[in-house]
């Protein structure tokens, strides 16, 4: 049964996992609330995710789970009367909290011992990667709607007025185009360049005199923050550590002419505000670009694979050091 002429819902979304993971959902939030304005999209989200959810126009109310008991959530979750739930990444928690709130349509990936709790299990096999994350999280939603069309405006994320990024250049001084390179190595990420490698990327970039170089860290990366601090000591670098939550890390560099990272969520965040990106993936089937490209134009994505083998990896980085000074 598809929900096409009901007039009105209470539609819930649920992806309780990582940052790059609920990025990859946004997509899906959007196409939902663009198929009929009317519907009521709420988000169940992971505590780290609740700023950003909570500021995106597509997204009407926002569940935490902050990891109370599946019987305390599900009672969050039944007092939002919801008509009908998509998740879009299952676990056992969320499964069961949903089937104690009474959702009448429960949408879910066939896949794990939790699919049984859920109304419409939907076969994907992910596994194939025969998709991105984002698309195969999209597909779900034609299981509510049928005729939804699954485009959605890029960026996803836009800043009207920028007043972080005007006082960033501003304490610093900064009159040039920005790239920032993003060192730290986190998230489903199972592969990156050393740090000398990127040290020698860094002083690539700092060679052309037309743009800034700045290095992003995240909370937790103090001592990579302190070690590049004393390295790019004497260097036009600027090092900016983000304190102020993921919104104002996305509205900072929402205006950068590129981000260079490996592939984790704060690339991801470069993709939802249509910064351009240059991204290094494992290469593998499950942690490649094929998977977890990001949600920007495909036009201004720069992907590589490193390979495990020396040689190749050799390679690879030579190429990259030339494709960066065309970039800039």
């Amino acid at each position: 049964m598809h929900y096409s002429k009901i007039l009105f819902m209470n539609i819930l979304v649920v992806r309780t996992d990582k940052l790059g993971d609920f990025i990859t959902a946004l997509p899906t939030f959007a196409v939902l609330k663009k198929h009929d304005p009317k519907n009521r999209v709420i988000a169940l989200v992971a505590p780290l995710n609740m700023e950003l959810a909570s500021m995106c126009e597509f997204i009407d109310d926002v569940i935490v789970d902050e990891g109370e008991t599946i019987l305390e959530l599900s009672k969050k979750i039944a007092s939002f009367n919801i008509d009908a739930s998509i998740t879009l990444f299952s676990n056992t928690r969320v499964a069961v909290a949903q089937f104690l709130a009474r959702i009448p349509k429960r949408i879910a990936p066939a896949t794990k011992l939790a699919q049984i709790f859920y109304t419409d299990r939907i076969k994907q096999r992910r596994s194939e990667v025969k998709m991105a994350e984002f698309e195969y999280n999209l597909e779900l939603s034609k299981s509510l709607f049928s005729n939804i069309d699954l485009t959605f405006k890029k960026p996803l994320l836009t800043f009207n007025e920028n007043d972080v990024y005007d006082r960033f250049i501003s304490e610093n001084n900064i009159a040039k185009p920005i790239v920032a390179f993003h060192v730290g190595f986190g998230g489903s990420s199972d592969a990156n360049w050393s740090y000398d490698e990127y040290e020698e990327l860094i002083n690539i970039a700092l060679k052309n005199e037309k743009i800034q170089v700045i290095m992003t860290f995240g909370p937790d990366e103090e001592d990579l923050y302190n070690r590049s601090r004393e390295i790019f000591k004497n260097k036009n670098v600027v090092l900016f550590r983000s304190l102020n939550g993921i919104v104002n890390f996305c509205s900072l560099i929402s205006h950068f002419k590129l981000f260079v990272s490996t592939s984790t969520g704060t690339y991801h965040l470069a993709g939802l505000v249509g910064t351009p990106t240059m991204t290094f993936f494992g290469n593998s089937l499950f942690a490649s670009v094929k998977r977890w490209k990001t949600i920007s134009d495909e036009l201004i994505q720069h992907p590589y694979m490193i390979p495990t083998q020396k040689n190749e990896r050799e390679e690879l980085f030579h190429r990259v050091k030339e494709e960066l000074v065309e970039l800039l």
